[in-house]
């Protein structure tokens, strides 16, 4: 999954002034420096930072998603929720900038969503189980750490396989 503005040494740089500074705080000019490319390069390309910080979070989520072992639906969801939910990116996001996440939750599917559906349809065989599978797996991706006491994320994991296999039989 590509985008028509891809270009991973701009994508790189912006991941860690992302990852230095937050997503406010970043401007093109920064990615630009750190990338080593004029300011006109990044400009042609990404018109402002939310667009060149979506294509970077459909990279790097795609790349978690991809990564997966589909051998096994279950445990590749509850990998791909570890994944996601361990990556720095993800971390700083939500802990920094998490209103960059609200329209891919209540508007629209975005880039990885829309990948991650293919995955999930191609492991479990049905579009509906597929996007019920996604919808829980986004709860327990955002939500879990709201659901710490008195369990650990391991325990909530090993809730969500068990959801996951009742219901995917």
């Amino acid at each position: 999954m590509t985008s028509n503005r891809h270009n991973d040494g701009v994508l790189d740089a912006a991941r860690d002034c992302v990852l230095a500074y937050g997503v406010r705080r970043t401007t093109l000019t920064d990615v630009a420096r750190r990338a080593g490319v004029s300011r006109m390069t990044i400009y042609r390309r990404w018109p402002d930072v939310r667009t060149l910080v979506a294509d970077l979070m459909t990279r790097e989520w795609v790349r978690v998603v991809e990564g997966l072992d589909l051998a096994d639906p279950v445990r590749a969801v509850v990998a791909g929720v570890r994944g996601l939910r361990a990556h720095p990116l993800w971390r700083k996001i939500v802990e920094a900038d998490p209103e960059l996440l609200m329209p891919y939750l209540t508007d629209r599917r975005g880039a990885s969503q829309e990948a991650a559906l293919g995955v999930l349809e191609r492991a479990v065989g049905d579009p509906r189980k597929a996007r019920a599978v996604l919808l829980v797996a986004q709860s327990f991706l955002l939500s879990a750490p709201t659901m710490l006491d008195p369990l650990t994320l391991d325990e909530l994991d090993d809730e969500l396989a068990a959801m996951l296999e009742a219901y995917l039989g």
